[in-house]
């Protein structure tokens, strides 16, 4: 038979994800014999059953509920319901990844008329017998019964007012036992039926709630954006209740070993007296700081001064602890490894290895990568925050905190920033033609697009901070106004978003910039001691390669080509490529941007000095470079010598149903050859201009062909490549070497890796695509139906911003065993999204990748990640 209960006696802390972290280390505290109230634990395997047998408690949980109830009667001496000496208990959440906030808690349990009569003779206390009493059907009809806090809050203020009272304190034991019949009769209102008064069957009902609200909608949301997966379950904690609200000798409070904003090493806490635990966390009374607890309580303090440095010892790590002080007498309630901003986790670790309590190993991999974002751009004001209300919530696409007047054209974003203004670009989409408008802004927002859309990638790669995916926007960008919550946004009028949570604000938010610290530094350098994989970056411009070197980045590994066509007039001359009628004329319009190109490979060779650079050649579909307002239109058809109508009707032609598997990628300069002849020429005739400056530098351009689908469509464009390169080289008697390889994206490419790898000298991983093929989904579409998916557990997470181990992840490991054998020596890298995303460095790291890519800012989080998979 299945064990589902365990008494705390019976656990440790390395049975985390059975007891759940708050259970297992309930069970470690009582292991180190600190005053720990007894209880039990049901298993998180038992909270999976739940679910399983259709959210229901089985007969054989049930049963070991009951008997452990009888053995922690024996252990109190206290009986459920007794009139003698009555048990109460807590019962409290506690999943194996701490989830503050998410689950619910009840307290005071066993309570009915009787019992209160029993305790307010026993102790000679009324007035808490009935706060007690008062509390528990408060918790029990919100948490089990799902009767809402807002009706009895209701009462309380409403009574208060009749007293002409402010505080809960000042309310007396009358008061109390009043308050008490009207929140069961509140009760009876809603559910229909009388308070129940049976401690067994109140115990159930807080089993099954805090069960349930494992998959309540902020627990979910939590877990997804944490990374825990719904099959892991809660576990429950039924402890025998220490009383905080006894009078001034009694109290509860929160405490952390050091700062948790900070890092500093200096107990951090607040406390109330007469109190119990959600009086602290709810602000009803402002607490006081845990340093007047000395003053208020001086044995109390020393003793737990004395068991906090026992539990930090212990745990090599910063405490997050709960206590209660039941009549001068102190009990722990919990312990866990405290939440931390990002900062206080650089200086924490580093102090913990500089007081000899950990290695620099368990310093890497005590550090959550994804926390490094906030490190490396600006963020609201926390306190701000905590006042503010968002009044939407979308995707969190790229980090930071954007605030500023809201304009709707990339035009208008860059001329209002010209003159000085802070401005954020809203947009139904944004497409390449929106670069400049894109990096004049503070943030994007747009109404479509998820994790990979076109906003998403981009802002990533510039740092700048970007929500996408807002579908309760309404636009109308004609009229240039846009509805959210009810409130028409015009031009020039504030918002502010943040897209580290993806919550949107109505006005201005304060910023604080970002700050860089010495300890990222030492974090760093221990983290590439370590690491195996090598880490390049995405970039395409030099402003970003440089930025993704000053942050640890080895290479670049996709240098996307398209967006350099944005930059100044060079669009004109490649719109006039596109609308060309002979070979000759599109040769022509390519020489013109030529040289620039061959600048730009130029500029970044240099940023790079030395270290590898992957060019990928020419991508998007053609339609993306086309103008679409009548004066650039109008423009082109005057540089053609074509007429207006001509220039439209070629614009239509270029028109797909399903542009992300149309005319794009090698199927480009299969069409087009001369597109691969010139942005050859450029490739090679920068990296000879570079080597020739820099004889030392290990100059090898690496030219990446993109969305390949069978061997035959590489060769023929390689075969372009390799005969303009060669060209190249022997016109400048030069002796340099390159190498060509590809982009696997394709799920076909995958399955023929070995083919393909005869020809091609390295593969690249573009998991963006692979993911879209490989799915069906169109990355930019399929936040409509996203959320459905999450919401009937079909998926847990975003397969755009989360590598898919089990498919994608298939195919890419195929990919390798299949190129390598033909190709031993193939070099193979991802230079999709997933290049920054913990768990997907881990998985490739696992399958034997060379290196990841990914946007600037997210190399630090890669260059750690990577090691903490060496490390497992």
């Amino acid at each position: 038979m299945a064990k589902w209960v365990y008494l705390f006696t019976e656990g440790n802390t390395s049975m985390k994800n059975l007891l759940g972290g708050k259970g297992a280390n309930l069970a470690e505290m009582t292991n180190l014999g600190l005053p720990v109230p007894q209880g039990f634990t049901i298993t998180t395997e038992a909270c999976t059953q739940y679910y399983e047998d259709g959210r229901k408690i089985n007969d054989e949980i049930m049963g070991q509920i009951m008997e452990h109830i009888t053995k922690m009667e024996e252990i109190t001496g206290k009986k459920f319901g007794d009139k003698e000496n009555p048990l109460l208990v807590s019962v409290r959440s506690g999943a194996r990844a701490s989830m503050p906030g998410m689950m619910d808690t009840i307290l005071n349990l066993g309570l009915n008329e009787e019992v209160v009569n029993v305790l307010a003779t026993k102790s000679g206390n009324p007035r808490w017998a009935w706060d007690c009493y008062r509390r528990f059907i408060q918790m029990y009809s919100d948490v089990v019964m799902e009767v809402g806090k807002k009706y009895f809050e209701e009462l309380i203020d409403k009574m208060k007012e009749e007293k002409g009272i402010t505080q809960d304190v000042d309310l007396t034991a009358e008061d109390l036992k009043e308050l008490a019949n009207q929140f069961k009769a509140e009760y009876k209102e809603k559910i229909g039926e009388e308070f129940p008064t049976d401690p067994k069957e109140q115990l159930m009902g807080a089993i099954q709630a805090v069960f349930r609200s494992w998959d309540n909608p902020r627990a979910n949301i939590y877990r997804r954006d944490n990374d825990i997966p719904y099959s892991w379950g809660t576990a429950v904690n039924v402890q025998m209740m220490a009383f905080g609200n006894m009078g001034e000798t009694s109290g509860t409070g929160v405490a952390f070993t050091r700062n948790p904003a900070t890092g500093e090493k200096k107990l951090m806490g607040e406390f109330l007296m007469n109190a119990q635990g959600e009086d602290v966390v709810a602000g009803v009374r402002t607490p006081q700081k845990i340093d007047q607890l000395k003053e208020v309580m001086p044995e109390v303090y020393n003793q737990f001064i004395e068991i906090c440095n026992k539990l930090e010892d212990h745990y090599r790590d910063m405490q997050d602890m709960e206590f209660t002080i039941e009549d001068k007498k102190l009990y722990m309630l919990q312990t866990r490894n405290g939440k931390r901003t990002a900062k206080a986790a650089l200086k924490i670790a580093c102090d913990l290895v500089d007081e000899g309590m950990i290695s620099e190993e368990k310093a890497v991999k005590m550090i959550d990568p994804r926390n490094l974002d906030t490190l490396l751009h600006p963020q609201f004001d926390t306190e701000a925050v905590k006042k503010a209300t968002p009044i939407a919530k979308a995707l969190a696409a790229a980090p930071g905190a954007a605030c500023g007047k809201v304009v709707f054209t990339a035009d208008d974003a860059k001329a209002w920033a010209d003159r000085g203004e802070k401005v954020v670009l809203v947009r139904l989409e944004t497409s390449p033609e929106d670069i400049e408008g894109m990096k004049a802004s503070q943030g994007i927002l747009t109404a479509r697009g998820g994790m990979t859309s076109h906003a998403a990638v981009v802002a990533r790669g510039m740092g700048t901070c970007c929500v996408s995916g807002c579908s309760e926007i309404i636009m109308d960008e004609e009229n240039k106004v846009f509805k959210l919550a009810g409130k028409e946004y015009h031009e020039g009028d504030i918002i502010s978003f943040d897209g580290s949570t993806g919550y949107i604000y109505d006005g201005a938010m304060p910023t604080v910039d970002a700050t860089i610290v010495g300890e990222l530094e030492r974090i760093m350098a221990w983290a590439d001691k370590y690491r195996k994989l090598k880490v390049r970056t995405n970039a395409d411009t030099p402003a970003d390669a440089k930025k993704a070197r000053e942050l640890g980045a080895e290479g670049i590994g996709l240098c996307r080509t398209e967006h350099m066509f944005f930059e100044g007039d060079r669009i004109d001359a490649f719109r006039e490529m596109i609308c060309s009628d002979t070979v000759e004329e599109r040769e022509a319009a390519l020489a013109k941007i030529l040289p620039v190109q061959q600048g730009d490979f130029e500029a970044l060779y240099e940023a790079l000095e030395g270290n590898p650079v992957t060019i990928r050649f020419l991508d998007p579909p053609l339609h993306e470079f086309v103008p679409t307002d009548e004066e650039d239109i109008k423009k082109l058809a005057d540089a053609q010598g074509k007429s207006v109508e001509t220039i439209k009707a070629i614009i239509a032609s270029l028109h797909e149903f399903n542009p992300m598997m149309g005319h794009r990628g090698c199927r480009l300069a299969v069409t087009y050859p001369e597109i691969a002849k010139m942005q050859t020429s450029a490739v090679i005739r920068a990296a000879i201009n570079v080597k020739k400056a820099h004889p030392d530098w290990n100059i090898k351009p690496e030219i990446m062909i993109p969305l390949i689908s069978d061997v035959k469509d590489y060769k023929f464009v390689k075969k372009v490549v390799v005969e303009t390169a060669d060209a190249e080289i022997k016109a400048a008697g030069s002796d340099m070497k390159y190498e060509v390889g590809t982009m696997i994206e394709i799920p076909r490419a995958a399955l023929s890796a070995d083919e393909i790898a005869e020809d091609a000298e390295f593969f690249c991983f573009g998991t963006n695509d692979l993911t879209q093929m490989t799915y069906g989904f169109s990355r930019d579409d399929a936040g409509k139906f996203l959320n459905a998916y999450y919401d009937t557990k079909i998926f847990e997470s975003d397969p755009f911003a989360k590598l898919d181990q089990v498919g994608v992840g298939k195919l890419m490991e195929m990919s390798i065993k299949l190129g390598k054998s033909t190709r031993p020596d193939l070099h193979i890298g991802i230079c999709g999204e997933h290049g920054g995303d913990p768990s997907s460095v881990e998985f490739c790291h696992k399958i034997g990748l060379d290196y990841v890519s990914c946007s600037p800012f997210r190399v630090p989080i890669a260059r750690l990640a990577a090691a903490q998979a060496a490390l497992k």
